[in-house]
């Protein structure tokens, strides 16, 4: 591979590790070139998945910061899987295909500037995707201002049904309002003599 063509590819490589959500280094040996389009087809808007040059990746990677992640990592056959969307939508076509496809290997990867491991990017992959989350949050928070609403609405009425009962208690006894305040008045002016 000529310089510039290396420089290129280095260059591309910085500005998909800059531009992603995280990376997800894998390898493909044994896979044939059906099976990693198939891949890609299942990873669809999520990932782009891509087989790179392990040296070039680590001056990439150096480049773009994030060689600490991945150091370890660069050895065999390699292509990564840049995550632009759901990073869970993107672990769990990985995971998926990993296990139909044994010879498919996750080996780790970072991801929104976090470093993982194999086994953390699969406990990633067995979460809920983010639209999931966030309608069952928006659901909890409905049911909430329901039950605030419920609340406050049951104030006013618990106080007309408290009126309403002392009102039927005096009509039980024989008293009528008049009666009460016929009562009342002669006790209130005693009081301010």
């Amino acid at each position: 591979m000529a310089k510039a063509d290396k420089d290129a590819a280095i260059a591309e490589l910085k500005n998909e590790f800059e531009s992603s959500n995280g990376a997800v280094l894998t390898e493909y040996r044994g896979l044939t070139v059906a099976q990693v389009q198939e891949l890609r087809g299942n990873l669809g808007e999520t990932a782009r998945f891509r087989v790179v040059k392990n040296t070039l990746t680590r001056r990439a990677a150096n480049e773009a910061g994030v060689d600490e992640q991945f150091r370890d990592l660069l050895e065999g056959p390699s292509a990564i899987a840049f995550v632009r969307g759901d990073v869970v939508e993107a672990a769990k076509g990985l995971r998926d295909f990993a296990k139909a496809n044994p010879m498919l290997v996750i080996k780790g990867g970072f991801i929104d500037g976090q470093s993982m491991d194999a086994k953390q990017i699969t406990q990633l992959a067995d979460l809920e995707s983010r639209e999931v989350l966030l309608a069952k949050l928006a659901g909890a928070m409905k049911g909430s201002m329901a039950n605030a609403a419920a609340l406050f609405n049951a104030l006013p009425t618990q106080a007309a049904q408290l009126a309403e009962a002392l009102r039927a208690k005096r009509e039980e006894s024989g008293e009528t309002a008049e009666t009460a305040e016929t009562a009342e008045a002669p006790a209130a002016e005693a009081s301010a003599e």
